[in-house]
């Protein structure tokens, strides 16, 4: 499982393991009914206070993500609805797309432009054409 700890966000660093264990699950990157590292394997791996995945751990299976099974490990659990899932997919993606607004509103961009290049790019990435987007347009 591969979790980075950015100490400079702000964020805590459980909220952060919380986080991209969701989006690991949610990506399929980690699949129902896997084991997760045992606590003080992770506390090592990440470099944290076994507290801290503790934390992380209980908060993650409170939402359902994962489950304890005693003496056996943790788990991705295996019946998650399918809303959860596509819950934090379209947070991820969310989250993303308000950092490109940001980005674009810095930069002078319209919403219109901007929609005009993901669809020019999603054409490309598909192999189909689009309308180019004339950079005099804006």
């Amino acid at each position: 499982m591969d979790i980075t700890i950015n100490l400079t966000d702000g964020v805590p660093i459980y909220r952060q393991i919380v986080n991209q264990v969701k989006y690991l699950v949610a990506s399929g990157l980690i699949q129902p009914g896997e084991e997760l590292p045992p606590i003080r394997t992770l506390a090592l791996q990440l470099k944290v206070t076994p507290n801290t995945i503790v934390k992380a751990y209980g908060e993650l299976e409170t939402s359902g993500v994962i489950h304890k099974r005693r003496g056996s490990g943790t788990f991705v659990s295996e019946g998650r609805p399918q809303q959860v899932t596509l819950r934090e997919r379209r947070r991820v993606i969310e989250q993303r797309i308000d950092g490109l607004l940001a980005e674009a509103h810095q930069l002078n961009f319209t919403a219109d432009e901007i929609l005009r290049m993901v669809r020019e790019r999603k054409a490309a990435m598909d192999g189909t054409t689009a309308e180019p987007a004339e950079e005099g347009k804006r």
